[in-house]
């Protein structure tokens, strides 16, 4: 993808994620969203056939970021020389904290269980390969639950607890796991 093709692509996210914030997802139209881009019907179909493709892109977009396998030292945090899967935990909040605004506006209205699912997807890739589960439990059974709780903490601070720290957050998802 070459440089005018992704200035493309980001307003169109942007555009999106923006009305978002004022409309619902079900009323929104894709000439809302050329509307608020700017943009012309067929520059939005050379990137995009539908909205529900838009926004699975968009949140392919935020997520092979946020779960990046490559773990480098950055401006704001440094889990480069961190390990532990409490680490991991935090470095991801951290990249969904940067992206809280799209991430916000992601969780509301009717695409909030499509993000939701998405989400879900690649949590349950990242705990798959860090979780250890007791061999009386059910596999899919203690990732679905582990991988429930983390979606709804991010759900609930991105909603309106967002003063947390990323280190607090993940504090308390251990927390609420280990009561129990």
């Amino acid at each position: 993808m070459d440089r005018r093709q992704r200035r493309t692509r980001s307003l169109i996210f942007k555009a999106f994620t923006a009305l978002l914030e004022r409309k619902s997802y079900t009323s929104m139209t894709v000439q809302d969203i050329l509307d608020e881009a700017d943009i012309g019907r067929s520059t939005f179909y050379a990137h995009f056939e539908t909205k529900d493709e838009l926004l699975k892109a968009l949140c392919t977009d935020i997520f092979d970021h946020v779960f990046s396998e490559e773990i480098m030292s950055e401006e704001h945090h440094d889990f480069s020389a961190h390990s532990t899967f409490k680490d991991r935990i935090t470095h991801i909040l951290y990249h969904l904290q940067e992206k809280q605004q799209s991430v916000k506006g992601l969780f509301s209205g009717e695409c909030g269980e499509i993000f939701l699912r998405y989400l879900k997807e690649y949590l349950y890739r990242v705990f798959d390969e860090h979780i250890t589960v007791n061999s009386t439990i059910p596999h899919d059974y203690a990732m679905d639950i582990a991988v429930a709780a983390f979606a709804e903490t991010v759900r609930w601070w991105l909603k309106g607890h967002s003063d947390y720290t990323p280190e607090q957050m993940t504090d308390h998802l251990y927390g609420c796991i280990s009561i129990l």
